[in-house]
């Protein structure tokens, strides 16, 4: 680890500046370098990387757990798969514009999708491809292809398959590490039915990993059904996850779609039931990326650097040995017997030898957010002790004989600390929609929102009542919550009661 983080560390902007702050930290973390010579792909670090492969680990800890089989499908797809996705998606896009059923329409418009994001390949060598190829952008499209192989019947249903790959988009809005880039860490689950019933209890099953993994990162987060006009075009319905950023936006991490049988029309997707009728199975889709990493930066960071979850902290424990003329030689003999203490109970720990004072070690460790820190001196050595400093600022001593247990107890308490600091920044950024009136095309608020809040509000209005109000108050319209007001209140624009409770956001 070079020492500039170190150096760095005095001059880190406030965090109240979050747009400085945030692509300060995650060079000065050594998360990634973003002087690669392509926009928006950001070259990996070793800690960067190992953070993300721990989140990635909970996410297979997930899959497993739920019988998701994991499946690896090339990153080139022909253009005639897309020309197929972007003839479905423009049709059901239509269909849901003009407020029929798809199949009453006949497509002769342009179609849309993702052909103005992908990024193409014409050429093989010297010779010019017939049918040119694309990196994909997602990957409906390659494995709805090949879904018909494998299905034949009732037996073959439920079909659960994942993956993680890289997804290309030419993103065109300004990049950000993690947050928007054009290289994509993807993690994406695809799944197959029997029926729309079967296809909804997946999507309560993917609703439970959601919040599974959110606990593990220490973040609250929203979970609202989308509206009409913010619903992938080739999803019945799309609910989507944000976590509340320091400057009061919101960032979508996670998204869950359920198709029904409209991929599977497309793409001839069927079984045989039982009686040997064939039918078109129900599907449905999950998706993250490594805004699961941003998201934890800015969630939990600090002006002194990262603070990391322990549950995808690369080093948890970092031992800083406290030297001397006299003494270092047994200093160090007992900082590796700690090193090999902790490693046999599958603690991750890291033995900073370096030398160069402690001060500087410890202005490194923090930038990087190592939850736990072990100082050992001479004193400490005498009395069979040992420091123990958190990254939530507390410090204590233990003795030797209580290592595990008091580590242990430690990262808890910086586990704990994560979620009442991150529990306390949700709670105080949401605020109630304060009064507005509808009178036809117009609207009236008692008062201008502010940036920097979400807004939470009773609404049992109808979608064109909801881009009214986007409009007015240049706030996107999450939609309504998966967590229902306890009692009902008054809808503000109509009056009418309601349990419906939907957020507004200015959003990334």
């Amino acid at each position: 680890m070079s020492k500039s983080p170190a150096a760095a560390k005095r001059g880190i902007p406030s965090k109240e500046n979050f747009k400085e702050w945030y692509p300060f930290m995650v060079e000065a973390a050594e998360l990634v370098d973003k002087r690669y010579p392509i926009k928006g792909m950001d070259v990996w670090r070793p800690y960067g990387w190992k953070t993300m492969r721990l989140i990635d680990n909970l996410t297979h800890e997930e899959m497993e757990r739920t019988d998701h089989e994991e499946v690896h499908f090339p990153l080139l797809i022909p253009e005639d798969l897309l020309d197929k996705e972007n003839k479905l998606v423009s049709l059901l896009k239509k269909a849901r514009e003009e407020g029929v059923d798809p199949s009453e329409l006949r497509l002769e418009d342009e179609v849309e999708g993702f052909a103005k994001e992908v990024y193409w390949i014409k050429h093989a060598g010297e010779t010019k491809l017939d049918n040119p190829m694309f990196l994909r952008p997602t990957s409906e499209t390659a494995m709805y292809t090949m879904f018909p192989l494998w299905i034949r019947s009732h037996a073959d249903l439920p079909l659960k398959t994942y993956q993680i790959v890289n997804t290309f988009r030419y993103e065109t809005k300004q990049t950000r590490s993690f947050i928007r880039v054009r290289e994509i860490h993807f993690f994406e689950a695809h799944t197959a039915h029997v029926n729309e019933e079967d296809a909804t209890r997946q999507i309560n099953e993917d609703l439970e990993i959601v919040k599974n993994l959110m606990s593990e990162l220490n973040f609250p987060v929203l979970i609202t059904k989308r509206p009409v006009w913010d619903t992938f075009p080739g999803a019945w319905y799309t609910i989507a996850i944000d976590v509340i950023m320091p400057d009061g936006r919101t960032l979508q991490v996670a998204s869950v779609h359920h198709y029904r049988d409209q991929w599977a029309k497309a793409f001839d997707v069927k079984y045989e039931d039982d009686s040997g009728e064939q039918k078109y199975v129900h599907q449905t889709t999950y998706g993250m990326s490594e805004r699961l990493l941003g998201a934890t930066v800015a969630t939990h960071g600090d002006d002194k650097g990262l603070i990391m979850p322990p549950s995808i902290a690369p080093i948890q424990v970092v031992i800083v040995p406290i030297l001397s003329k006299e003494g270092s030689e047994e200093i160090m003999s007992a900082a590796h017997e700690i090193v090999k203490k902790l490693k046999t109970e599958k603690i991750r720990v890291k033995l900073d030898d370096r030398d160069i004072r402690p001060g500087q070690k410890y202005y490194d460790w923090e930038i990087k957010g190592v939850p736990l820190r072990i100082e050992l001196g001479p004193r400490d050595l005498k009395s069979n002790s040992f420091m123990c400093a958190t990254r939530a600022g507390n410090k204590s001593s233990y003795n030797m004989d209580e290592l595990l247990n008091s580590v242990r107890d430690e990262l808890n308490s910086v586990n704990n600390y994560m979620k009442e600091k991150a529990n306390e920044h949700f709670n105080q950024h949401i605020k109630k929609m304060p009064h507005l009136e509808i009178n036809g095309s117009t609207i009236s608020l008692e008062e201008k929102l502010e940036e920097g809040y979400v807004y939470e509000m009773a609404f049992e209005g109808n979608d064109a009542e909801a881009e009214m109000i986007e409009k007015e108050t240049g706030f996107s319209f999450l939609g309504v919550s998966t967590s229902p007001y306890s009692k009902e209140r008054e809808c503000v624009v109509s009056g009418r009661l309601t349990i419906n409770r939907v957020f507004l956001a200015k959003t990334y």
